[in-house]
């Protein structure tokens, strides 16, 4: 079906991000067949450029997995004028496709960050950095991420409301996930803790390998249940359920922003870089930022509030661009103090993992070839519709965690199987005699390493120095161990030994002299070839005014400075249990709700702006 509207495109091609000959004419053409597919390309609801005002009642920077949902939400107010700025591109065509979504890791659409040389991980990379990809684009890393719909545990929550965060616990929490949702498949999750109806679509893929549900069994085997991992319990495994609608990515930016395209009070930027917040010295509240588009500085300025929803990397860094953080590193890079703030860029957190490698017999074709594509263009189904084994996840408690307590501390992610090009080879590619890899890749969910973020110099387009400290506590090594040790496990099962499933002996460099499967050598590998996992948060830590770390109140207001907030996943005290997208779209849910709370009770017809020196006399319904 042609689409009624012209096609635009957004940011790089499937060919360009596989970066190799091999796959350039196939891709190029697969594009091609793509774009004309109106669900996929979308031309019709994809934003177009504002005419900007002068003011806007709520300004949100970031357009991620929680600041589409806040520019959302916030717009529900038809009185309410909403900018939705965003640094980088529209989603590009390709991403809607979940077998692509590794393309996109390195690309134009992705921050590329890097730690600074690790100590105790990462040994093996280049500089000894870890790489942290994050999505630059509208919908964030939602659009480069692998789909999976995971809350984390009841005890996450809890604990976050002990730390001083009323309103916070896992009870007061549930009704932000349900809210979101509209679960495709209410027939096969735990009753009561789902919903219809919502604006994310979540269920899973159409496809499912016949190895998803070996790994299936073998985790039977072990003892593990196959359950409802959003539900009641939070342990044991599942094909889990994506943020995917009929084969097709399901990002913040579809699910929220593209419905509302001809809201007149909701206006998308783009290609627009926050340079600071502006904050009022005298009375200390936000009134506007100012913008950096198309190499011209700007100033645009927000009648209530700022809300940044820019990331654990990029809102700490506008934080302090802003002058808001420790006073003795502002002053380090020449940035002026308006509010000491000494939480800012601390307490940062991320997943961390090893990869696993196996080798198991395999006589399939390839899995990216025409038919597979044929079966995704007609029918959205098949491989491409999926993200391979990668689909399979599993929760564990390990002995350093209490059995009998639904709050794990290793996730399993698997990876193999997956109908794409690699820009720098395929995990689940053949190799020698017929044989494919696969991966198993236990993650450390509860680390107690904290890293931290600071500015790098005083100018908005520098990266900040970003310090991942992975392993600095030496607890985290013993349990992604332990992690290890229960990926062998599954290996030796009956539903994979079928499979001729043979562990990947090639020892890591580096730990060659150290006996093969020993903790010894486990620790040494670690060490070497980390995986981090890309769930970084808790940099803006959210906590009462008496934890010297906390920069956002249970409201998410930013200590000491009104009319300025953070909603995303760098307000999380302590990272949750599994996958961070459901999270982050959680607390945008939460936070939209308290500024509703705030300002409709308090609205009036004319009203004061906290501008200074401006007064703004707008009647509501009048523009």
């Amino acid at each position: 079906m042609a689409c009624d509207c012209p096609l635009t495109q957004p940011g790089p091609t499937l060919a360009a991000t596989c970066g190799g000959a091999p796959f350039m004419l196939f891709m190029g053409l697969l594009e091609v067949f793509l774009r004309s597919q109106c669900d996929v390309e979308d031309p019709c609801n994809r934003p177009k450029p504002p005419s900007l005002f002068h003011d806007y009642d709520f300004i949100v920077v970031g357009s991620g997995s929680s600041g589409a949902v806040v520019a959302s939400r916030l717009s529900e107010i038809p009185e309410w004028r909403v900018l939705l700025i965003e640094a980088g591109l529209d989603e590009p065509t390709g991403t809607q496709v979940p077998s692509m979504f590794l393309n996109f890791i390195g690309s134009e659409i992705d921050w590329g960050y890097q730690t600074e040389p690790e100590t105790q991980a990462c040994l093996g990379e280049v500089g000894q950095r870890c790489y942290w990809p994050r999505g630059k684009v509208l919908g964030g890393t939602s659009v480069m991420n692998g789909m999976m719909y995971m809350r984390g545990s009841r005890k996450d929550y809890n604990d976050w409301a002990a730390m001083g965060n009323e309103g916070w616990t896992y009870n007061e929490v549930l009704p932000h996930f349900l809210k979101s949702e509209d679960n495709k498949q209410m027939d096969q999750v735990d009753i009561g803790y789902h919903a219809k109806g919502g604006l994310l679509s979540v269920s899973q893929f159409p496809y499912h390998p016949p190895l998803s549900k070996s790994i299936l069994k073998a985790a039977q085997e072990l003892g593990y249940p196959i359950r409802d991992l959003n539900g009641r319990y939070h342990t044991g495994f599942n094909i889990a359920q994506t943020t995917n609608k009929n084969g097709s990515r399901m990002s913040t930016a579809k699910a929220f922003l593209r419905p509302f395209k001809n809201r007149q009070n909701l206006h998308i930027l783009l290609n627009s870089t926050v340079t600071k917040v502006l904050i009022n010295t005298t009375t200390k509240q936000a009134y506007g930022v100012e913008v950096l588009r198309e190499g011209k500085k700007s100033t645009i300025y927000a009648i209530k509030e700022v809300i940044l929803s820019g990331g654990a990397i990029n809102s700490p860094q506008i934080l302090l661009l802003s002058g808001i953080g420790p006073s003795e590193e502002l002053k380090k890079v020449k940035i002026p103090v308006i509010h000491d703030l000494p939480g800012v860029g601390k307490n940062l957190q991320n997943h961390v993992a090893y990869a696993v490698n196996f080798f198991i017999n395999d006589t399939n074709t390839a899995p990216l070839n025409w038919a597979t594509a044929m079966e995704y263009l007609l029918f959205r189904d098949g491989l491409m519709s999926g993200t391979g084994i990668s689909e399979v996840t599993g929760f564990v408690n390990t002995k350093y965690q209490d059995p009998m307590e639904e709050h794990p501390d290793i996730q399993f992610i698997f990876g193999g199987f997956l109908a794409n090009c690699a820009r720098s080879g395929q995990v689940g590619e053949k190799v020698d005699n017929n044989s494919r890899s696969i991966q198993f890749i236990p993650t450390l969910l509860h680390p107690k390493s904290r890293g931290s973020i600071r500015l790098k110099d005083f100018n908005p387009l520098s990266h900040p120095t970003i310090y991942g400290n992975y392993f600095s506590n030496p607890e985290d090594v013993k349990v992604l161990i332990e992690g290890i040790k229960v990926a062998l496990r599954l290996s030796e099962t009956k539903a994979l030994r079928r499979y001729s499933i043979q562990l990947d002996r090639t020892p890591v460099a580096g730990c060659e002299k150290i006996s093969f499967g020993s903790d010894n050598y486990w620790e040494c590998a670690i060490k070497r070839q980390t995986a981090p996992e890309n769930h970084q948060c808790g940099s803006c830590k959210m906590g009462p005014p008496t934890d010297p770390l906390a920069v956002v109140n249970p409201s998410l207001q930013v200590h000491g400075v009104d009319r300025l907030r953070v909603m995303d996943a760098s307000i999380m005290p302590k990272v949750t249990s599994g996958n961070t997208n459901a999270p982050c779209i959680m607390i945008a849910e939460k936070g939209s709700d308290l500024i509703k709370s705030r300002w409709l009770t308090a609205e009036s017809g004319y009203y004061y702006s906290n501008i200074p020196n401006q007064r703004i006399n707008r009647q509501w319904g009048s523009w």
